[in-house]
């Protein structure tokens, strides 16, 4: 039994566990007899716990095992190994000779009853847990019967409980992991630890070396050790060692290759009989194995399908039709399998026509604007075919110096053209059409021209013929941002950047950075230029936010801001603070240097002047976006500050009734400035209010850059509407009303109901907080008429109006008249329906047999009999009964002809039903006395 513990912490969700046997089998489609996986959860501990048992383990079982638990992105796994060791009862068993040496082959159970001599072991003492604690687990079970002990768990408990102490190693301070796993085509990275920092290590892969290349990547810093193996493949699946010195550590990696799944799905094409078909898919894996499925094909029709492999990933499949007999006789029909296309060309290119008929021999003729074309010689323009592997958009060739250089250059034209090689202005040479060799320059060029080729060849390319240019000068940092820089270089003669500045985006705040540059021409790259002088990408901070007047006098002002936002990676290093005459653009630094705190006292400055103030933040960077005020301040002393005087009932809420007239009288403290209201006071009227006039209300009083403020909160209160007299009974009248257009801001707790008597026309409340919008008025008074009317209620009070009834109710005199309620009679009907079935029999021709089923419904259902759909009710063979809902056929003797299916039909008013049944007649069999049969046969012998 193997037993995993997951303690799943602050997981949302179960994780999952896989068991795998060796690298890919997976254990959960092996349970079974030999095989059960279980599992449980300890709510209190939160841990899952994992278990695989098996039973009776046999020989097959051994091997590597490995678990693995994921959830979400979390992954861990643990590898273990089962060894199953043989063991052969039947030779505690077998039956041993006199002698006791010769084994007899025979099992002799009564020979282990026998009293055996105790062998004593007189070798020297031996500790036997100091050979426990340094054996492997699977020598446990041996070690102990072959010490006598027979306490397995007690030895376990104790081994347990003993501290082993594991030998440190010399070289290593941190290991590689037992194992790893990794999916193809991704990069992994090994890493150990050693603890001297200048120890060689070499890195193994299945006992070889490994060479460091483009693939496998050796890493030293400090005393980590890195291998980096990019874009694993299943090649990459082994045995990896680091070995220093003497010591070595051993990990495996397990390559996962993911599944192979179709990108590019089949699409349903409808096509014309005769027509070709192309079916195309596309697969995620190159080399990948793709099987075709469809019809089955007989060995005639396996010609029309080609199979088609291109890219690596797409597979097509090509159907082509048989040619089919169209006329009688043997002759073959003439078919068009593929018919002419248009074709758009430029002018003085090539048009090509094609078609494709059934038949090969056919000669076609052409026609054009039903004129027949006749055969014209070709005389083609020349032309150079120039198409090769290493050319780029400017058809360059880039060779290594020192290489040997060969262009195959196909050539075409009628008749034959002469072929020229230049190198810039300079003619190198000119060959006719015709074969030959031509040796050119200093007798390493050579020009080989055949019929539809020419073979121009540079043997040993040097510098001369073109090479990668020098690397440029070192860059200049000309400029830097918070997250750019301008770089600036010299510029070469063979640079295909157009220009000798770049900047740079997207680099991170407060790092600093170097820049290189690289100089390219169409043959490569040239080295790195000298790395430019480092720099740190910064920018200057955020206005500062919040900047008002704190205090004012005839020559002084005080302000205050708070810092900005955003300050950056730079330090912040002080704020300066200046001022402008209101119509000039001179700022004047109104304090020397910078200043560290927030706020700030300016002094000297002339009375009656009206200034602009404006604070920057200043880091290595520089100014920040100046922080100002809305306008211009008056530098003179407030005698006096102003202030709201608000009324006492104007701190809480005002109500008002819809229609009522507003008037707010707020006086607010003396001034001598000019104001359109009167000078002690401000009015807000409103003729006639509605539910649009309710809300919050706010005032403002300022004088320069000093203000104070007030709000004021109405609430405009409606009435219900449409108060209707629904229903007049007896001394009960019912109303119902609608809810108030304008319910004040605030929730209706309720209705007010009220009735008055039309002679006195007193309302007397019958509801004082109704809270439906319907209502019962009852007890009232015989032979008079009412009129009802209605309040709505908030939390402030009730409306102004009320909603009065436009109809009144009147209570009659005239007695109470009884009428009795009226009951719709039952319906009894019952549709038929049988309650028991036929059963099909089987019967002996010459003896009689029933058929026998049950049917109700009401009214009592007509019942009729039919055989193979023929009504039988009037024959005399069949007799029907019914009593009590069961039916019963009988047939008188039937024989062989009276087989058949029965069927039983119940009819009435409400409905039908229908059974039936399989009746078979057997003919009897003839039995023979054996006493007779006896006697016939000797009456035959004696004759």
């Amino acid at each position: 039994m193997f037993v995993a513990k997951v303690h799943v912490g602050s997981l949302l969700k179960k994780p999952t566990v896989k068991w795998f046997k060796g690298k890919w089998m997976d254990l959960a489609s092996k349970s079974g007899k030999h095989l059960q996986l279980k599992e449980s959860y300890d709510r209190l501990a939160r841990i899952h716990t994992f278990e695989m048992h098996i039973i009776e383990a046999m020989p097959s079982f051994a091997g590597a095992y490995r678990c693995e638990v994921s959830s979400r992105d979390k992954f861990d796994s643990c590898n273990f190994d089962l060894t199953v060791h043989g063991f052969d009862i039947r030779a505690a068993f077998r039956r041993t000779s006199i002698d006791g040496n010769v084994d007899s082959g025979e099992l002799d159970f009564s020979a282990l009853l026998k009293k055996r001599a105790i062998h004593m072991n007189t070798g020297p003492d031996v500790d036997v847990w100091e050979i426990l604690q340094n054996a492997p687990v699977s020598e446990y079970e041996r070690i102990a019967f072959q010490y006598g002990i027979t306490d397995l768990r007690g030895m376990l408990k104790r081994l347990k409980k003993m501290k082993k102490e594991e030998k440190k190693s010399e070289a290593f301070n941190k290991k590689l992991d037992p194992a790893y796993q990794i999916e193809k085509g991704h990069k992994i990275k090994l890493a150990i630890e050693v603890t001297d920092p200048n120890t060689d290590v070499k890195w193994k892969k299945n006992g070889q070396d490994i060479q460091p290349s483009g693939r496998y990547i050796f890493e030293s810093v400090g005393n980590m050790r890195y291998l980096t193996i990019n874009h694993c493949s299943l090649a990459d699946d082994a045995a990896y060692t680091c070995v220093v010195g003497e010591e070595k550590c051993t990990t495996e990696l397990f390559v996962k290759e993911p599944p192979v799944t179709i990108l590019k799905n089949l699409e349903d094409q409808m096509v014309m009989v005769g027509e070709r078909v192309e079916l195309e898919c596309e697969v995620s894996e190159d080399g990948a194995h793709v099987k075709w499925m469809g019809v089955e094909l007989t060995r005639d029709e396996a010609f029309k399908y080609r199979f088609k492999k291109d890219q690596d990933r797409r597979h097509i499949l090509n159907h082509k039709r048989a040619r089919q007999n169209g006329k009688r006789g043997g002759e073959k029909e003439l078919e068009v399998y593929q018919s002419i296309a248009d074709l758009t060309v430029k002018a003085k290119d090539e048009a090509c026509f094609k078609c494709e008929v059934s038949d090969e021999k056919v000669k076609g003729t052409w026609y054009k604007n039903e004129v027949k074309i006749d055969y014209v010689p070709r005389q083609d323009p020349p032309k150079i075919h120039l198409d090769c592997m290493g050319r780029g958009g400017d058809s360059t060739i880039i060779v290594v110096a020192g290489n040997k250089l060969r262009l195959d250059v196909p050539i075409t034209g009628d008749p034959a053209p002469t072929v020229v090689w230049t190198k810039g202005e300079k003619v190198m040479t000119r060959v006719s059409w015709t074969v030959q060799v031509v040796t050119a320059g200093d007798g390493r060029v050579h020009v080989e021209t055949t019929c539809g080729h020419c073979v121009f060849t540079i043997e040993g390319t040097e510098r001369q013929d073109e090479d990668v240019p020098d690397p440029p000068l070192a860059p200049r940092v000309v400029s830097v941002g918070e997250d750019s820089c301008v770089v600036q270089w010299m510029r070469l003669n063979y640079d295909p950047y157009p220009d000798t500045s770049f900047e740079a985006k997207r680099m991170i705040e407060g790092v600093p950075y170097e820049m290189r540059v690289y100089a390219v021409n169409a043959i490569g790259m040239s080295r790195h230029s000298a790395a430019s002088q480092p720099f740190v990408p910064v920018a200057p901070t955020s206005q500062p936010i919040g900047l008002c007047i704190d205090d004012i006098s005839n020559t002084t002002i005080s302000l205050k801001w708070r810092t900005p936002e955003r300050v950056g990676a730079a330090q912040l290093e002080g704020y300066g603070v200046e001022y402008c005459k209101e119509g000039t653009d001179e700022w004047v630094p109104a304090c020397e240097g910078l200043i560290d705190r927030n706020s700030v006292v300016i002094r000297n400055l002339t009375t009656g002047d009206k200034l602009q103030f404006r604070v920057r933040a200043y880091n290595m960077a520089g100014p920040s976006p100046p922080a100002m005020l809305g306008q211009s301040v008056s530098i003179q002393e407030i005698i006096q500050r102003p202030k709201i005087w608000l009324p006492r009932n104007l701190r809480q809420t005002l109500v008002k009734k819809v229609g009522e007239s507003i008037n707010l009288v707020i006086p607010f403290q003396p001034t001598d400035a000019s104001l359109r209201n009167s000078e002690t006071d401000t009015i807000l009227f409103i003729r006639k209010s509605e539910r649009k006039h309710s809300g919050k209300y706010d005032l403002h009083v300022q004088i320069e850059n000093v203000t104070d403020t007030a709000a004021i909160t109405i609430q405009i209160v409606g009435s219900p509407e449409a108060l209707k007299i629904m229903d007049v009974w007896s001394f009960n009248v019912a109303l119902e009303w609608k809810p108030p257009k304008d319910d004040g801001n605030c929730e209706i707790v309720g209705y007010m109901v009220q009735k008055a008597d039309k002679k006195t026309m007193e309302w007397f409340t019958v509801f004082e907080q109704h809270r439906r919008t319907h209502c019962v008025v009852s007890d009232l008074i015989m032979g008079n008429e009412f009129v009802f009317r209605v309040f709505a209620i908030n939390h402030v009070g009730f409306s102004q109006e009320p909603c009065t009834s436009k109809d009144s109710a009147y209570i009659q005199k005239s007695g109470m008249s009884y009428k009795p309620p009226n009951y719709k009679e039952h319906d009894f009907s019952e549709a038929a329906k049988f309650t028991h079935p036929l059963v099909s029999r089987s019967v002996i021709a010459g003896y009689n047999a029933t058929l026998s089923c049950s049917v109700r419904g009401i009214p009592k259902p007509k019942v009729t009999w039919y055989k193979n759909k023929m009504d039988i009710s009037n024959e005399a063979k069949y007799r029907m009964f019914s009593k009590q809902g069961v039916l019963t056929l009988e047939i008188r003797k039937p024989c062989p002809f009276d087989g058949g299916v029965y069927t039983c039909k119940a009819v009435n008013d409400s409905g039908e039903d229908v059974v039936e049944c399989k009746l078979e007649v057997r003919s009897q069999i003839v039995r023979v006395d054996k006493k007779t049969e006896e006697k016939k046969e000797l009456s035959g012998e004696s004759a």
